[in-house]
């Protein structure tokens, strides 16, 4: 009888380490990602799993044909490591023998091998497992790794308790009429807008847990910033003197994020040509005081003194960098009516809450602030707003039996990749968006 024990002995080179075989011959695995035909010899762009590594062809050291390989074959190669002063790298590889694995049926519908995707948002999102392929196009989304990775590294720091929530809910935690409804073997059901009420109900059990997964939202927006699903950063802490200390941790998170990705994110950093903020503090300010603010330096007249327009937002970011240098801004104390039942009301002034969002580059990327611990408080605000109180009875348990204040933040990953890799279009950091028109692939 065979046992897997686990072990295996590695046949291929980590692409990563290949300086370490210099002079050697070494076996890599990838897909043929370009071949640029020289006068007596050819360059063999290799994409493995990170990195473009580029091979020689040189007929009279290869065991095969040029014409054996084509652009996306998927190959195992067999090639000599040489030292190559004038290579960026220090080396290169010259191709000994090469064995076909798959080849493609049909020529990309799109050009993925140039230093640009030349081609339009609908057909890099329609030819998504193709275009995801491209050098840059996949940068991106090994970026948003690095920054999933430092959230969890951090949180966990902290004492922080990675939970899964529910995805599949009774009720909506924000309400209204952006929430997807669904038949639940004849009940109604709805898709989680966010993971509020369980990463709250989870404080009462863990003290401090965060979340990083899928909320849906059904809004027919059909802008560059609006998804209708997409990944959300979620923490919730408890025993909480105040909403600022909410704000700390996410200062001292999104400095840990950035840090990271200067060390380890490096290639993608620059390749992608990515501006990496320098996180010192973070400013704050209140939230009308930004709205007269932004309505003196910039001429505008207020419309809405109980939300930011998304040139508002822009507006103040600019402002914001202008006197302090941060390309981030905590906006505080947002109206009471503009925020959901769970938000606590300052106690001294009763229409604003103890809340915040965070502006990055002209986009809000976070929401979060203190919420309603004590029980009889959280059903006064319910029956306030006219809202159902049965539908909430699983959730006020917690607050029946007891909870310490708390308060928490949800921060769109999606959105912060994009201003942070000044993209123009959230879609463009989605690995595959789901919008009021996009269903496929």
């Amino acid at each position: 009888m065979n046992h897997i024990t686990g072990i295996r002995q590695e046949k291929y080179v980590n692409p990563e380490e290949l300086e370490q075989y210099i002079g050697r011959e070494i076996y890599l695995k990838g897909s043929i990602y370009k071949i640029r035909r020289m006068k007596g010899f050819a360059f063999v762009l290799v994409r493995t799993a990170r990195k473009i590594i580029q091979c020689i062809y040189v007929p009279e050291e290869a065991g095969f044909l040029l014409s054996v390989i084509r652009e996306e074959c998927c190959c195992k190669i067999y090639a000599r490591v040489e030292a190559e002063e004038r290579s960026r790298t220090g080396y290169e590889l010259h191709l000994l023998d090469v064995h076909v694995l798959s080849e493609p049926k049909e020529i990309s519908p799109v050009v993925i091998n140039g230093k640009q995707m030349n081609t339009s948002i609908e057909n890099l999102l329609n030819y998504r497992p193709v275009t995801l392929r491209n050098e840059k196009e996949r940068a991106i989304f090994r970026i948003q790794n690095g920054i999933t990775d430092a959230i969890r590294s951090f949180l966990g720091s902290q004492r922080f308790t990675e939970i899964h929530s529910p995805k599949i809910v009774f009720a909506g935690a924000e309400g209204g009429a952006n929430i997807f409804r669904l038949d639940y073997f004849g009940k109604e059901a709805y898709l989680a807008q966010s993971p509020q009420f369980y990463k709250q109900m989870m404080v009462g059990v863990y003290e401090r847990v965060f979340e990083i997964g899928p909320v849906f939202r059904a809004e027919k927006h059909d802008t560059s910033r609006h998804l209708n699903e997409y990944t959300s950063v979620d923490f919730e802490m408890g025993y909480i003197e105040n909403f600022e200390e909410i704000m700390e941790m996410e200062t001292e998170m999104l400095k840990h994020v950035m840090e990271h990705l200067k060390e380890d994110y490096v290639y993608e950093s620059e390749l992608l040509g990515i501006k990496i903020p320098e996180i010192k503090g973070i400013p704050t300010i209140h939230f009308r005081e930004a709205k007269k603010w932004i309505e003196k330096k910039c001429h505008r007249p207020i419309k809405d003194m109980d939300d930011f327009e998304p040139e508002e937002e822009k507006l103040l970011c600019k402002l914001i960098q202008e006197q302090t240098g941060s390309e981030f801004v905590f906006v505080t104390h947002y109206p009471s009516s503009k925020r959901p039942f769970y938000a606590m009301d300052d106690p001294q002034k009763s229409e604003e809450t103890l809340s915040f969002d965070l502006l990055f580059r002209g986009m809000e990327v976070t929401t979060g602030g203190q919420r309603i611990h004590g029980y009889d408080e959280q059903v006064k605000k319910i029956k306030e707003r006219g809202m159902d109180l049965e539908a909430f009875e699983s959730y006020l348990m917690m607050h029946r039996y007891g909870m310490p204040p708390h308060g928490g933040l949800g921060m769109g990953l999606e959105r912060l990749t994009c201003k942070l890799l000044d993209k123009e279009n959230v879609r463009h950091t989605t690995l595959f968006p789901r919008d009021i028109n996009r269903l496929l692939p």
